[in-house]
């Protein structure tokens, strides 16, 4: 069962992850069709999620929350400082699990997130990548006024081919002008 919701939007509430999440989690990574657009290339197995779940989940930098409808996980939404950058840049990474693509659960989970981001950890930009063939990430972006600001020419070698990477940002003052 999710932990306690720390955000709560009007569809959605995001989560803190607790240790009950973790199976919920792997199961997510390792599937094919949520792994193509993450970046792994390698099966997690159960005592990898655990380390991720003790680094990631209590460090101070980074915040990892579960995203939930009610009570149930339907993925995971990140906010990392870029290369070391706390304060200034800060990266979203958001993955749902497959039955939820498409209900627009992924653009409440990233704008409230992005709220976040602003209000509360006083970033000044907040950036998002991603993996060619990721149409529908793209259109959360996009939809919520982050700028296209760069493509990395096959960046990325994923399942047998190099993808492009695409960048996209949100300045504060420009998302408070949304």
């Amino acid at each position: 069962m999710p932990g306690p919701a720390f955000i709560e939007g009007e569809r959605i509430s995001l989560r803190t992850v607790e240790e009950e999440d973790l199976d919920f989690l792997q199961e997510q990574v390792n599937d094919p069709e949520v792994r193509r657009f993450l970046g792994a290339t390698s099966p997690i197995n159960g005592h990898q999620e655990r380390e991720w779940f003790e680094e990631r989940c209590s460090s101070d930098d980074s915040v990892s929350l579960l995203v939930c409808r009610d009570e149930e996980p339907m993925g995971s939404v990140g906010l990392h400082p870029k290369d070391g950058d706390v304060g200034t840049t800060a990266e979203i990474g958001l993955f749902l699990a497959e039955p939820f693509w498409g209900e627009g659960y992924g653009t409440d989970a990233a704008r409230l997130v992005t709220d976040y981001a602003f209000d509360a950890r006083r970033h000044h930009r907040v950036i998002a990548r991603v993996f060619e063939g990721n149409v529908g990430s793209q259109r959360i972006w996009e939809k919520l006024g982050f700028r296209h600001e760069a493509v990395h020419r096959e960046a990325m070698y994923l399942h047998g081919e190099y993808l492009d990477e695409h960048l996209y940002a949100v300045l504060e003052d420009e998302w408070r002008a949304e």
